[in-house]
C-alpha cells in the first residue's frame, strides 16, 4: 500500500532518503541540512517522504513561505500608480503559501520518485494529499491560511505536464515565467583558451576589454575561515544587489554561505573579489553532479562599471565550468542579455499554481504573477563563431 510520511526536520528523515538514486545535490541531506540551519525568516522547509509499503519510493520538498509586501518588494517607488499596484498586489498574496519545490533556486529542485515502483499521477496525487495535511499542521499550529500553492519550476520538456488530468482536478494552472539560462559546454573545450578561441572577434574584444578593467581586482576562493571571517561583508554585498531587483520572495540568513560550505563542503565554492586587501564582490558556486549551479553573488555598486565585475564574475564562473569538466552551467534568471552574451541560451520554463480562494483571486493571481516576474523582450547574443 502507499502511503506517506511528512517530516520537518531533517533528523527525523528515513536512513534510505539519500539512497534514492537522485543525482540532484539540492535533495541530498547534506543540502537541505545546510538549508535548514539557514533559512531566510520566512521560509520554512518539510519533507515528504512516499512509502510503498516499508520502502522508500519518493520524496519531495514542501516549503510555507510568508509573503508580505516589505519582503517582496525591495526597491521603493514614488510612482503613485505603482504604489497603488503594489498595495493591491500586497492584498492578494499577502500571507502563506505552499511551494513545490526550493523557492530559493531556478529549476526543479523538489521532486523525485522511483518510476518502477509509482506512476507519475500517483506520485502527484500523493502530494497533493500532503499538502492538504500541511494546510492542517499550519492552520492548526500558526493559525495561518494558506492562500497559494504552487509547483515550481519545469522545462517544456519535462513529463509532468503531460499530467493534465492532475492540474485540472487542482485547478492548478500553467504560467510561462522567465527563462532558465544554461551554458552547454562544448566536449572539445578543456581549457579557458578553447572558450575564448570560439567567440567571435567582437566578443573576443569585448571579453578582452572586460579582463583589463578588472585586472586590479584580486580573486581569492574563500575557505570556511575566510567565510565566517567575512560573513557580514558578504552579507552587505548580496544585499547590494539582492535589494535592488525590485521584486523578491525572501533574504537569506547572515549565516547562509557558511551553514553551505560546512556541509557541502568542496561542492561550494565562494570566490570573493579583493580592492587593496577589501572584499569588494563574490559569486557562489553548487557543484551539483554534472551542473555547474550559479549561485547567490554581490558586489560593491560604485565599482560595477569601472570593473565590469559582474561581466567578469560571468567569464569567471565559464571558465570554472569548463576547466572542471562540468556538462551544462546554469545561469538562472535574470540578466539574460548579458548572460547570452558569454554562451548561455534561454530554455522556457513553467510553474503551476493556484490562489485557495476563488476564481477571481486566481485571475488576478495571473495577472501579479506576470507583473513580479514577466517575461521581458530582450535581444539574444550570439557570441560564437
Amino acid at each position: 500500500m502507499i502511503h506517506f510520511k511528512l517530516f520537518n526536520t531533517i533528523e527525523d528523515l528515513p536512513e534510505s532518503w539519500n539512497r534514492l538514486p537522485t543525482q540532484d545535490i539540492f535533495l541530498k541531506t547534506s543540502f537541505l541540512k545546510a538549508l535548514e540551519q539557514s533559512s531566510p525568516s520566512n521560509i520554512t522547509s518539510y519533507y515528504l517522504a512516499i512509502f510503498k509499503a516499508e520502502k522508500l519510493i519518493g520524496i519531495a520538498i514542501l516549503q510555507r513561505i510568508e509573503m508580505y509586501a516589505e519582503d517582496i518588494f525591495r526597491k521603493t517607488s514614488t510612482n503613485i500608480f505603482k504604489v497603488c499596484a503594489k498595495k493591491a498586489i500586497a492584498k492578494i498574496v499577502r500571507g502563506n503559501g505552499i511551494i513545490v519545490g526550493n523557492v530559493m533556486h531556478t529549476g526543479q529542485h523538489g521532486l523525485f520518485f522511483l518510476k518502477e515502483e509509482i506512476s507519475e499521477e500517483d506520485y502527484l496525487n500523493q502530494i497533493s494529499e500532503a499538502i492538504k495535511e500541511l494546510q492542517k499542521i499550519i492552520k492548526k499550529k500558526f493559525r495561518k491560511k494558506i492562500r497559494i500553492i504552487a509547483f515550481k519550476d519545469y522545462f517544456e520538456t519535462d513529463s509532468i505536464h503531460e499530467n493534465h488530468a492532475f492540474f485540472k482536478k487542482e485547478n492548478l494552472y500553467k504560467v510561462q515565467v522567465q527563462p532558465n539560462m544554461l551554458f552547454a559546454i562544448p566536449k572539445e573545450w578543456h581549457t579557458k583558451e578553447d572558450y575564448i578561441a570560439a567567440f567571435t572577434k567582437k566578443y573576443r574584444d569585448r571579453f578582452k576589454r572586460a579582463r583589463k578593467k578588472g585586472a586590479s581586482l584580486e580573486l581569492r576562493e574563500l575557505d570556511l575561515e575566510d567565510i565566517n571571517k567575512h560573513a557580514n561583508r558578504l552579507f552587505e554585498l548580496y544585499g547590494c544587489v539582492s535589494d535592488n531587483a525590485g521584486v523578491n520572495s525572501f533574504k537569506l540568513a547572515n549565516n547562509h554561505f557558511y551553514s553551505l560550505k560546512e556541509h557541502l563542503k568542496e561542492d561550494f565554492k565562494i570566490f570573493g573579489y579583493f580592492l587593496n586587501n577589501e572584499l569588494v564582490g563574490f559569486y557562489s558556486l553548487i557543484l551539483n553532479n554534472k551542473k555547474l549551479e550559479t549561485y547567490f553573488l554581490g558586489y560593491k555598486p560604485e565599482l560595477q562599471h569601472e570593473h565590469q565585475m559582474y561581466l567578469n564574475m560571468l567569464y569567471n564562473m565559464a571558465n570554472f565550468g569548463i576547466e572542471n569538466n562540468f556538462e551544462t552551467i546554469v545561469f538562472a534568471r535574470t540578466a539574460m542579455e548579458i548572460k547570452s552574451s558569454i554562451g548561455a541560451k534561454p530554455h522556457k520554463m513553467y510553474l503551476y499554481l493556484k490562489h485557495t480562494n476563488n476564481i477571481i483571486a486566481n485571475t488576478v493571481l495571473k495577472l501579479i504573477v506576470k507583473y513580479m516576474n514577466p517575461i521581458r523582450e530582450w535581444q539574444e547574443r550570439h557570441p560564437f563563431k
